[in-house]
């Protein structure tokens, strides 16, 4: 052998060792799997929707690896209850990321909690994919680990507000919204909406996370005079609100954001929540739905776990292959960096449960900023208006 062909082969042998090196430097990529981590809330108020993204993920990693997994690699998904609690998030955080060493974390419920888990993440190069809040603050301030799929709050009640206030001819308005990062976010694009057509609220009030009594608040709004109520609330605040002010007498027009669109909210709260309105990006997967895809993939579901999908379980169902995708694109050499550089040319285009198409870039987080009305009528979700994209109002 000539030393020219011997510093060829061991030149070679050394770029094979470095690439293998950098593969097991990779946390949560194994040469046969692919470890995706989530936060729920499964224990706390938001339990009912946290099962539900639990529930939805399962499938699509069921499905996907029944499929062969992302280029030869299965997935597997660990999931850790927070209860709905910051603190416990950041438990949970610090779980995934330094002992589970999780490759990615997807669609964290919750707002505070997701504020609150980040720097964990971060600190260990994890991106936080989807998570399940539409909060601003899930892709800004840019952060090159941060993507967000949901029309934040914020934009979601800045453009349904005017137009329905308009169609309505609503003179005063109200709010009672979660004090906390949630509940703020609705009710700064409420008052944006409002502030659109030279209007403010007539009446304010707040409830800490995890109240049961609306009395006081509704009390409040009612000697107000409002005739629409924007609720900054999500499954039982938004049944209980409803429902003390129905048993007071009091029936304004009652309007919430995507974190209320659940089928939970007719199921539990009964018929007195018909007439309620909330903004929404994708449609509830009811099993007698008209469309034949999604017929078939909730009774899927429904064989599966038991009960019947909700529009959560299409969020996490939804996370879960969009990564899967990004993942796939990546090619074999999945990293980070390399995760990041597929997703900055992501477009997801709409699928069978009605979302709007979604468009990545290195300055781009979000992938779209369009929501829609729907109301609840006899117990179903009707959608009431098309998609308005944020960025086409001003």
């Amino acid at each position: 052998m000539t030393v020219s062909s011997l510093l060829k082969k061991t030149a070679f042998a050394l770029a094979a060792m470095l690439a293998l090196g950098v593969q097991a430097q990779q946390q949560g990529v194994s040469k046969d799997e692919i470890v995706i981590g989530t936060i729920q809330d499964l224990s706390g108020p938001l339990a009912g929707f946290g099962k539900q993204a639990r529930s939805g993920m399962q499938l699509a990693v069921a499905e996907l690896n029944e499929q062969g997994g992302i280029n030869g690699r299965k997935l597997k998904l660990l999931v850790e209850d927070d209860g709905y609690d910051p603190k416990k998030s950041v438990l949970a955080a610090q779980k995934l990321v330094n002992q589970d060493k999780i490759f990615i974390m997807a669609g964290h419920i919750g707002t505070a909690q997701n504020l609150a888990a980040m720097p964990v993440q971060f600190e260990k190069n994890v991106v936080n994919f989807f998570p399940i809040t539409a909060a601003r603050e899930m892709y800004e301030p840019l952060d090159r680990l941060k993507y967000s799929f949901a029309a934040t709050y914020f934009d979601q009640m800045r453009i349904t507000l005017p137009s329905l206030i308009k169609e309505k001819g609503v003179k005063k308005v109200c709010t009672m919204y979660q004090d906390d990062d949630f509940g703020l976010e609705v009710f700064r694009g409420a008052e944006a909406g409002l502030k659109a057509m030279n209007m403010e609220f007539t009446e304010k009030t707040t409830y800490k996370r995890g109240a049961t009594d609306f009395s006081s608040q509704i009390s409040k709004l009612q000697a107000s005079g409002c005739d629409m109520v924007v609720l900054g609330t999500i499954i039982r605040e938004t049944i209980g609100a409803i429902g003390t002010a129905r048993k007071l007498g009091f029936n304004p027009i009652f309007v919430g954001s995507s974190a209320a669109y659940t089928d939970l909210i007719h199921k539990i709260g009964g018929k007195a929540m018909d007439g309620f309105y909330a903004t929404m990006t994708v449609q509830n997967p009811y099993l007698d739905e008209a469309s034949q895809p999604i017929r078939f993939w909730a009774n899927k579901y429904k064989t599966m776990f038991n009960e019947d999908p909700t529009v959560f379980s299409v969020y996490g169902y939804i996370i879960i292959n969009s990564f899967a995708a990004a993942a796939a694109k990546s090619g074999k050499n999945l990293t980070t960096d390399t995760f990041i550089k597929a997703m900055d040319s992501m477009v997801l285009e709409p699928d069978m449960f009605g979302g709007a198409k979604a468009t990545f870039s290195a300055t781009k987080r979000l992938g779209s900023d369009a929501s829609r009305l729907s109301q609840l009528q006899d117990g179903k979700w009707k959608v009431v208006s098309g998609y308005v994209s944020a960025s086409s109002v001003k």
